[in-house]
């Protein structure tokens, strides 16, 4: 298994559109690309504390590659709203991609050089190297799929997850 970790906004947003990829072990909800160790979400929603709200996702190389998680990624947000997604608004809501090596450096810098040129605006996703990765509190985790009918997930989450389903049918899993 491989690791990546990104954000684009609200992490149950992210954490929703990447789960139903084939080849994905495991996605989990957390905090990165601050200065404050071991943060609560109360703390970073103050936009105090540095960190992006960010997913961590443990993958098989084998069945998706990271070119294609940051192809899904990028068409699930915004790269360039700075600090925010849609309502979302402050630092902990930013574009970040968060490299665990110096190949997903490398790809991801690439990936984000092409795709500058396909928008009118500045692509505005930091690219920066993951220092440390904190999970988030356990009510945060399959948000999605534990409140399929919150308000907050059905304007903003499942048309995420609809929109992997259309675009990206061939990386599906099969149904469990």
């Amino acid at each position: 298994m491989t690791t990546a970790t990104f954000g684009g906004g609200c992490f149950w947003c992210t954490e929703a559109a990447m789960k139903p990829l084939d080849g994905i072990e495991s996605v989990t909800s957390g905090y990165a690309g601050g200065h404050v160790e071991d943060p609560s979400y109360r703390q970073v929603c103050s936009g105090n504390t540095g960190h992006a709200e960010v997913v961590q996702v443990e993958y098989d190389p084998d069945v998706i590659t990271y070119d294609e998680l940051l192809e899904v990624f990028f068409a699930t947000h915004d790269p360039t709203q700075l600090n925010r997604q849609g309502p979302d608004v402050g630092t902990q809501y930013r574009s970040i991609v968060l490299y665990h090596d110096d190949e997903q450096r490398e790809t991801a810098a690439a990936y984000i050089e092409a795709l500058d040129a396909e928008y009118d605006d500045e692509v505005v996703t930091e690219l920066t190297e993951l220092a440390e990765f904190y999970r988030a509190e356990e009510k945060h985790q399959d948000y999605f799929e534990k409140n399929p009918t919150d308000a907050y997930c059905q304007m903003h989450a499942a048309p995420k997850v609809q929109k992997v389903r259309e675009r990206f049918e061939e990386l599906l899993a099969e149904p469990r």
